[in-house]
This record gives C-alpha cells, structure tokens and sequence, in this order.
C-alpha cells in the first residue's frame, strides 16, 4: 500500500507542475504585468511612470523566466515565475492587493467553508443515497416512477432558483433564519442552516438519480440472482450486496469532492454573505487581484489532484479486482 501511494504521489507531481506552467503562461503571457498595472490604476490617463511604480511595488518589474542582468541562481530565482509561480509549493502565496497576507487570509476563512460544505456533503449524501436505494428497492412501482419524476424536475432547475426562493421563503416571509451574514461559534449556526438545507436541496435531483442507476445496474448481476435464489430476503440482498458493491463507482464523485470541501461553495457564500473561500475568491476577480486568484487557482488544483489520488486509494481497499501491482 506504502509504495502504491508513494508511486501515485510522484505521478501527481509533474501533473502539478504543468498546470503551474499553465497558469503562470495565462496570467503573465496571455495577460501581460503592464495590462495588470492598467486594469488595477484605470486604463485612461495612466502614465508609465505609475505602471512602473505599481510593478516595481508588487515585484512585476522582473523578467518573466530568465533574468541576464543577473549571474548564477539569481539569474533564475530573480523573475517573476521563481517569486509568483515557484513559491506556490511552498505555499508561500504572498500578499494580496490591500497587502493583506493571503495565507492568513485562507487559514482564517477556510472554517466558515468547512461548517458549510461539510453539512451538505455528509447529510446530503445520506439524503441521496437512502432515497435512491428507496428507488431501487421499490422499482417498476409507482413510488419508483414519482421518485424519477423529482429528480428530473429538481435537477432541472438552476441552483440560483433555490437560493433566491430559499431567502425570500424562509427569511423574508417566514422570518425562521438570517437573510445572510456569519458569526463566530455557535452562533454560526443560525446563520448556516437555511445555506445547508438548500445546497442538499439543490444537488439532491441529479446525485439521487445517478445513485438509483448505478443500485438498478448492481441488482441485474448475477451475484444478486445468486443471492436471491439462496432464499435471502430482498432487504439484505440490497443493504449486504447492493449497496456495498455499488458504493464503488460511488467513490469515483465522492472521494474527489472531498477535498473541494476546503474552498467552499462560491455561489452559496456570495449570496448568504459567509466569509469563505468562495466568497473570497469570486471577490478578488471581481477586484481583479491576481494574487489571489492565482492562489486559488493552484489550491484547487492542488486538491483535486490529492481527490484523484483518494480515489484511487479507495478502490484498492473496497474493489479486490484492483491489484496494488
């Protein structure tokens, strides 16, 4: 298991490094440091005078990749991709715009995402599970008919619908939680049920109906037809075979969700005003604050790097086909 890992790791590592390559040539080469002086100080009347001051204030004022003024390792170490692109493994994401340390800033803001994300997830995937496992069992009835119906309809409709209705229902006329905002402590938690109750709302249509899917395709093996015929009943043939073998191409969306639990949900945390990861990245591009977006951007594909590596941690302990080798 230890070289398994170890080898999946080193796999990971120059996929890393690519998409690094990749983001520092969309926002350095595509989108030039004198464009970035120009959208932060306004691109009418500005002189090159304050887009060289503004450069020479965040370190843009340095070659991108090679510096020749310089000899040795500084002549690698003294550019931009070596201060704004390298430094990100070290998770050294300096400053923002306003000056404000980004990693402080993440560590701060990354417990109001978990209190939201966390809820939705885990009730969320009980909720969706137990229903289709419902479906299953009750197939070719009408509760299985109906139950389609819902989901169809419910994953039809955008999530902004059940955001907006949410906060007009429950805090406008009903008066039952806050309209937005966010407290420390227990207090947290009036202001985090109605976000928890719609984001389960919201991906409850699709992820049921996938679930029912994946139980209807177990229970037409022949593993299940053996069970059957040995005399069991059709509830343990579901919860001792069904569900526990088609929890593996469960763990395929599962497992890589997990660790996207940590930059929150942007819309959810823009629209109920949470001071998470999501809200703080959709404010630094609309304040256009590369820095941060940046980061973001090489966190998130940071995690959804170690969720594939879960994932396939996770079929090698639940799936014996699947051989470390």
């Amino acid at each position: 298991m230890l070289a398994y890992i170890v080898r999946r790791t080193l796999y990971a590592i120059p996929i890393l490094v690519g998409i690094n390559l990749f983001t520092f040539a969309l926002f350095f080469l595509v989108n030039t440091p004198d464009d970035m002086a120009r959208m932060q100080l306004g691109v009418k009347r500005v002189t090159p005078e304050a887009i060289q001051k503004w450069k020479a204030d965040r370190g843009y004022d340095k070659p991108l990749l090679y510096n020749a003024g310089q000899d040795g390792v500084r002549s690698v170490s003294e550019t931009i991709f070596f201060e704004k692109s390298l430094k990100l493994f070290a998770f050294d994401f300096g400053r923002a715009e306003d000056n404000r340390d980004i990693a402080n800033e993440i560590r701060t803001r990354m417990g109001p995402s978990l209190a939201l994300a966390v809820p939705v997830f885990l009730v969320g995937l009980a909720v969706n599970i137990t229903f289709a496992l419902g479906m299953a069992f009750f197939r070719a009835t009408y509760l299985d008919f109906w139950g389609v119906i819902l989901c169809v309809a419910m994953m039809s409709i955008s999530s902004l619908f059940y955001i907006i209705g949410g906060q007009y229902l429950i805090s406008k006329l009903w008066h039952l939680a806050p309209i937005s905002g966010y407290e420390g402590g227990l207090d947290a938690l009036k202001f985090l049920v109605m976000p928890v109750i719609i984001g389960i709302i919201s991906s409850f249509g699709g992820s049921a109906r996938f679930y029912r899917t994946v139980f209807l395709e177990e229970m037409g093996k022949d593993y299940v037809r053996t069970a059957r015929a040995k005399g069991l009943a059709e509830s343990v043939v579901m919860f001792r075979h069904v569900l526990k073998n088609g929890l593996i191409p469960v763990l395929t969306g599962v497992v890589v969700v997990i660790p996207t639990l940590f930059l929150g949900s942007l819309i959810s945390e823009s629209f109920f005003g949470i001071p998470g990861l999501g809200s703080y990245t959709i404010d630094a591009i609309q304040a256009q604050d590369f820095a941060v977006v940046r980061s973001m951007v090489f966190i998130g594909s940071a995690l959804y790097i170690v969720g594939l590596l879960l994932t396939d941690i996770s079929y090698t302990m639940v799936d014996p086909r699947v051989r470390f080798g």
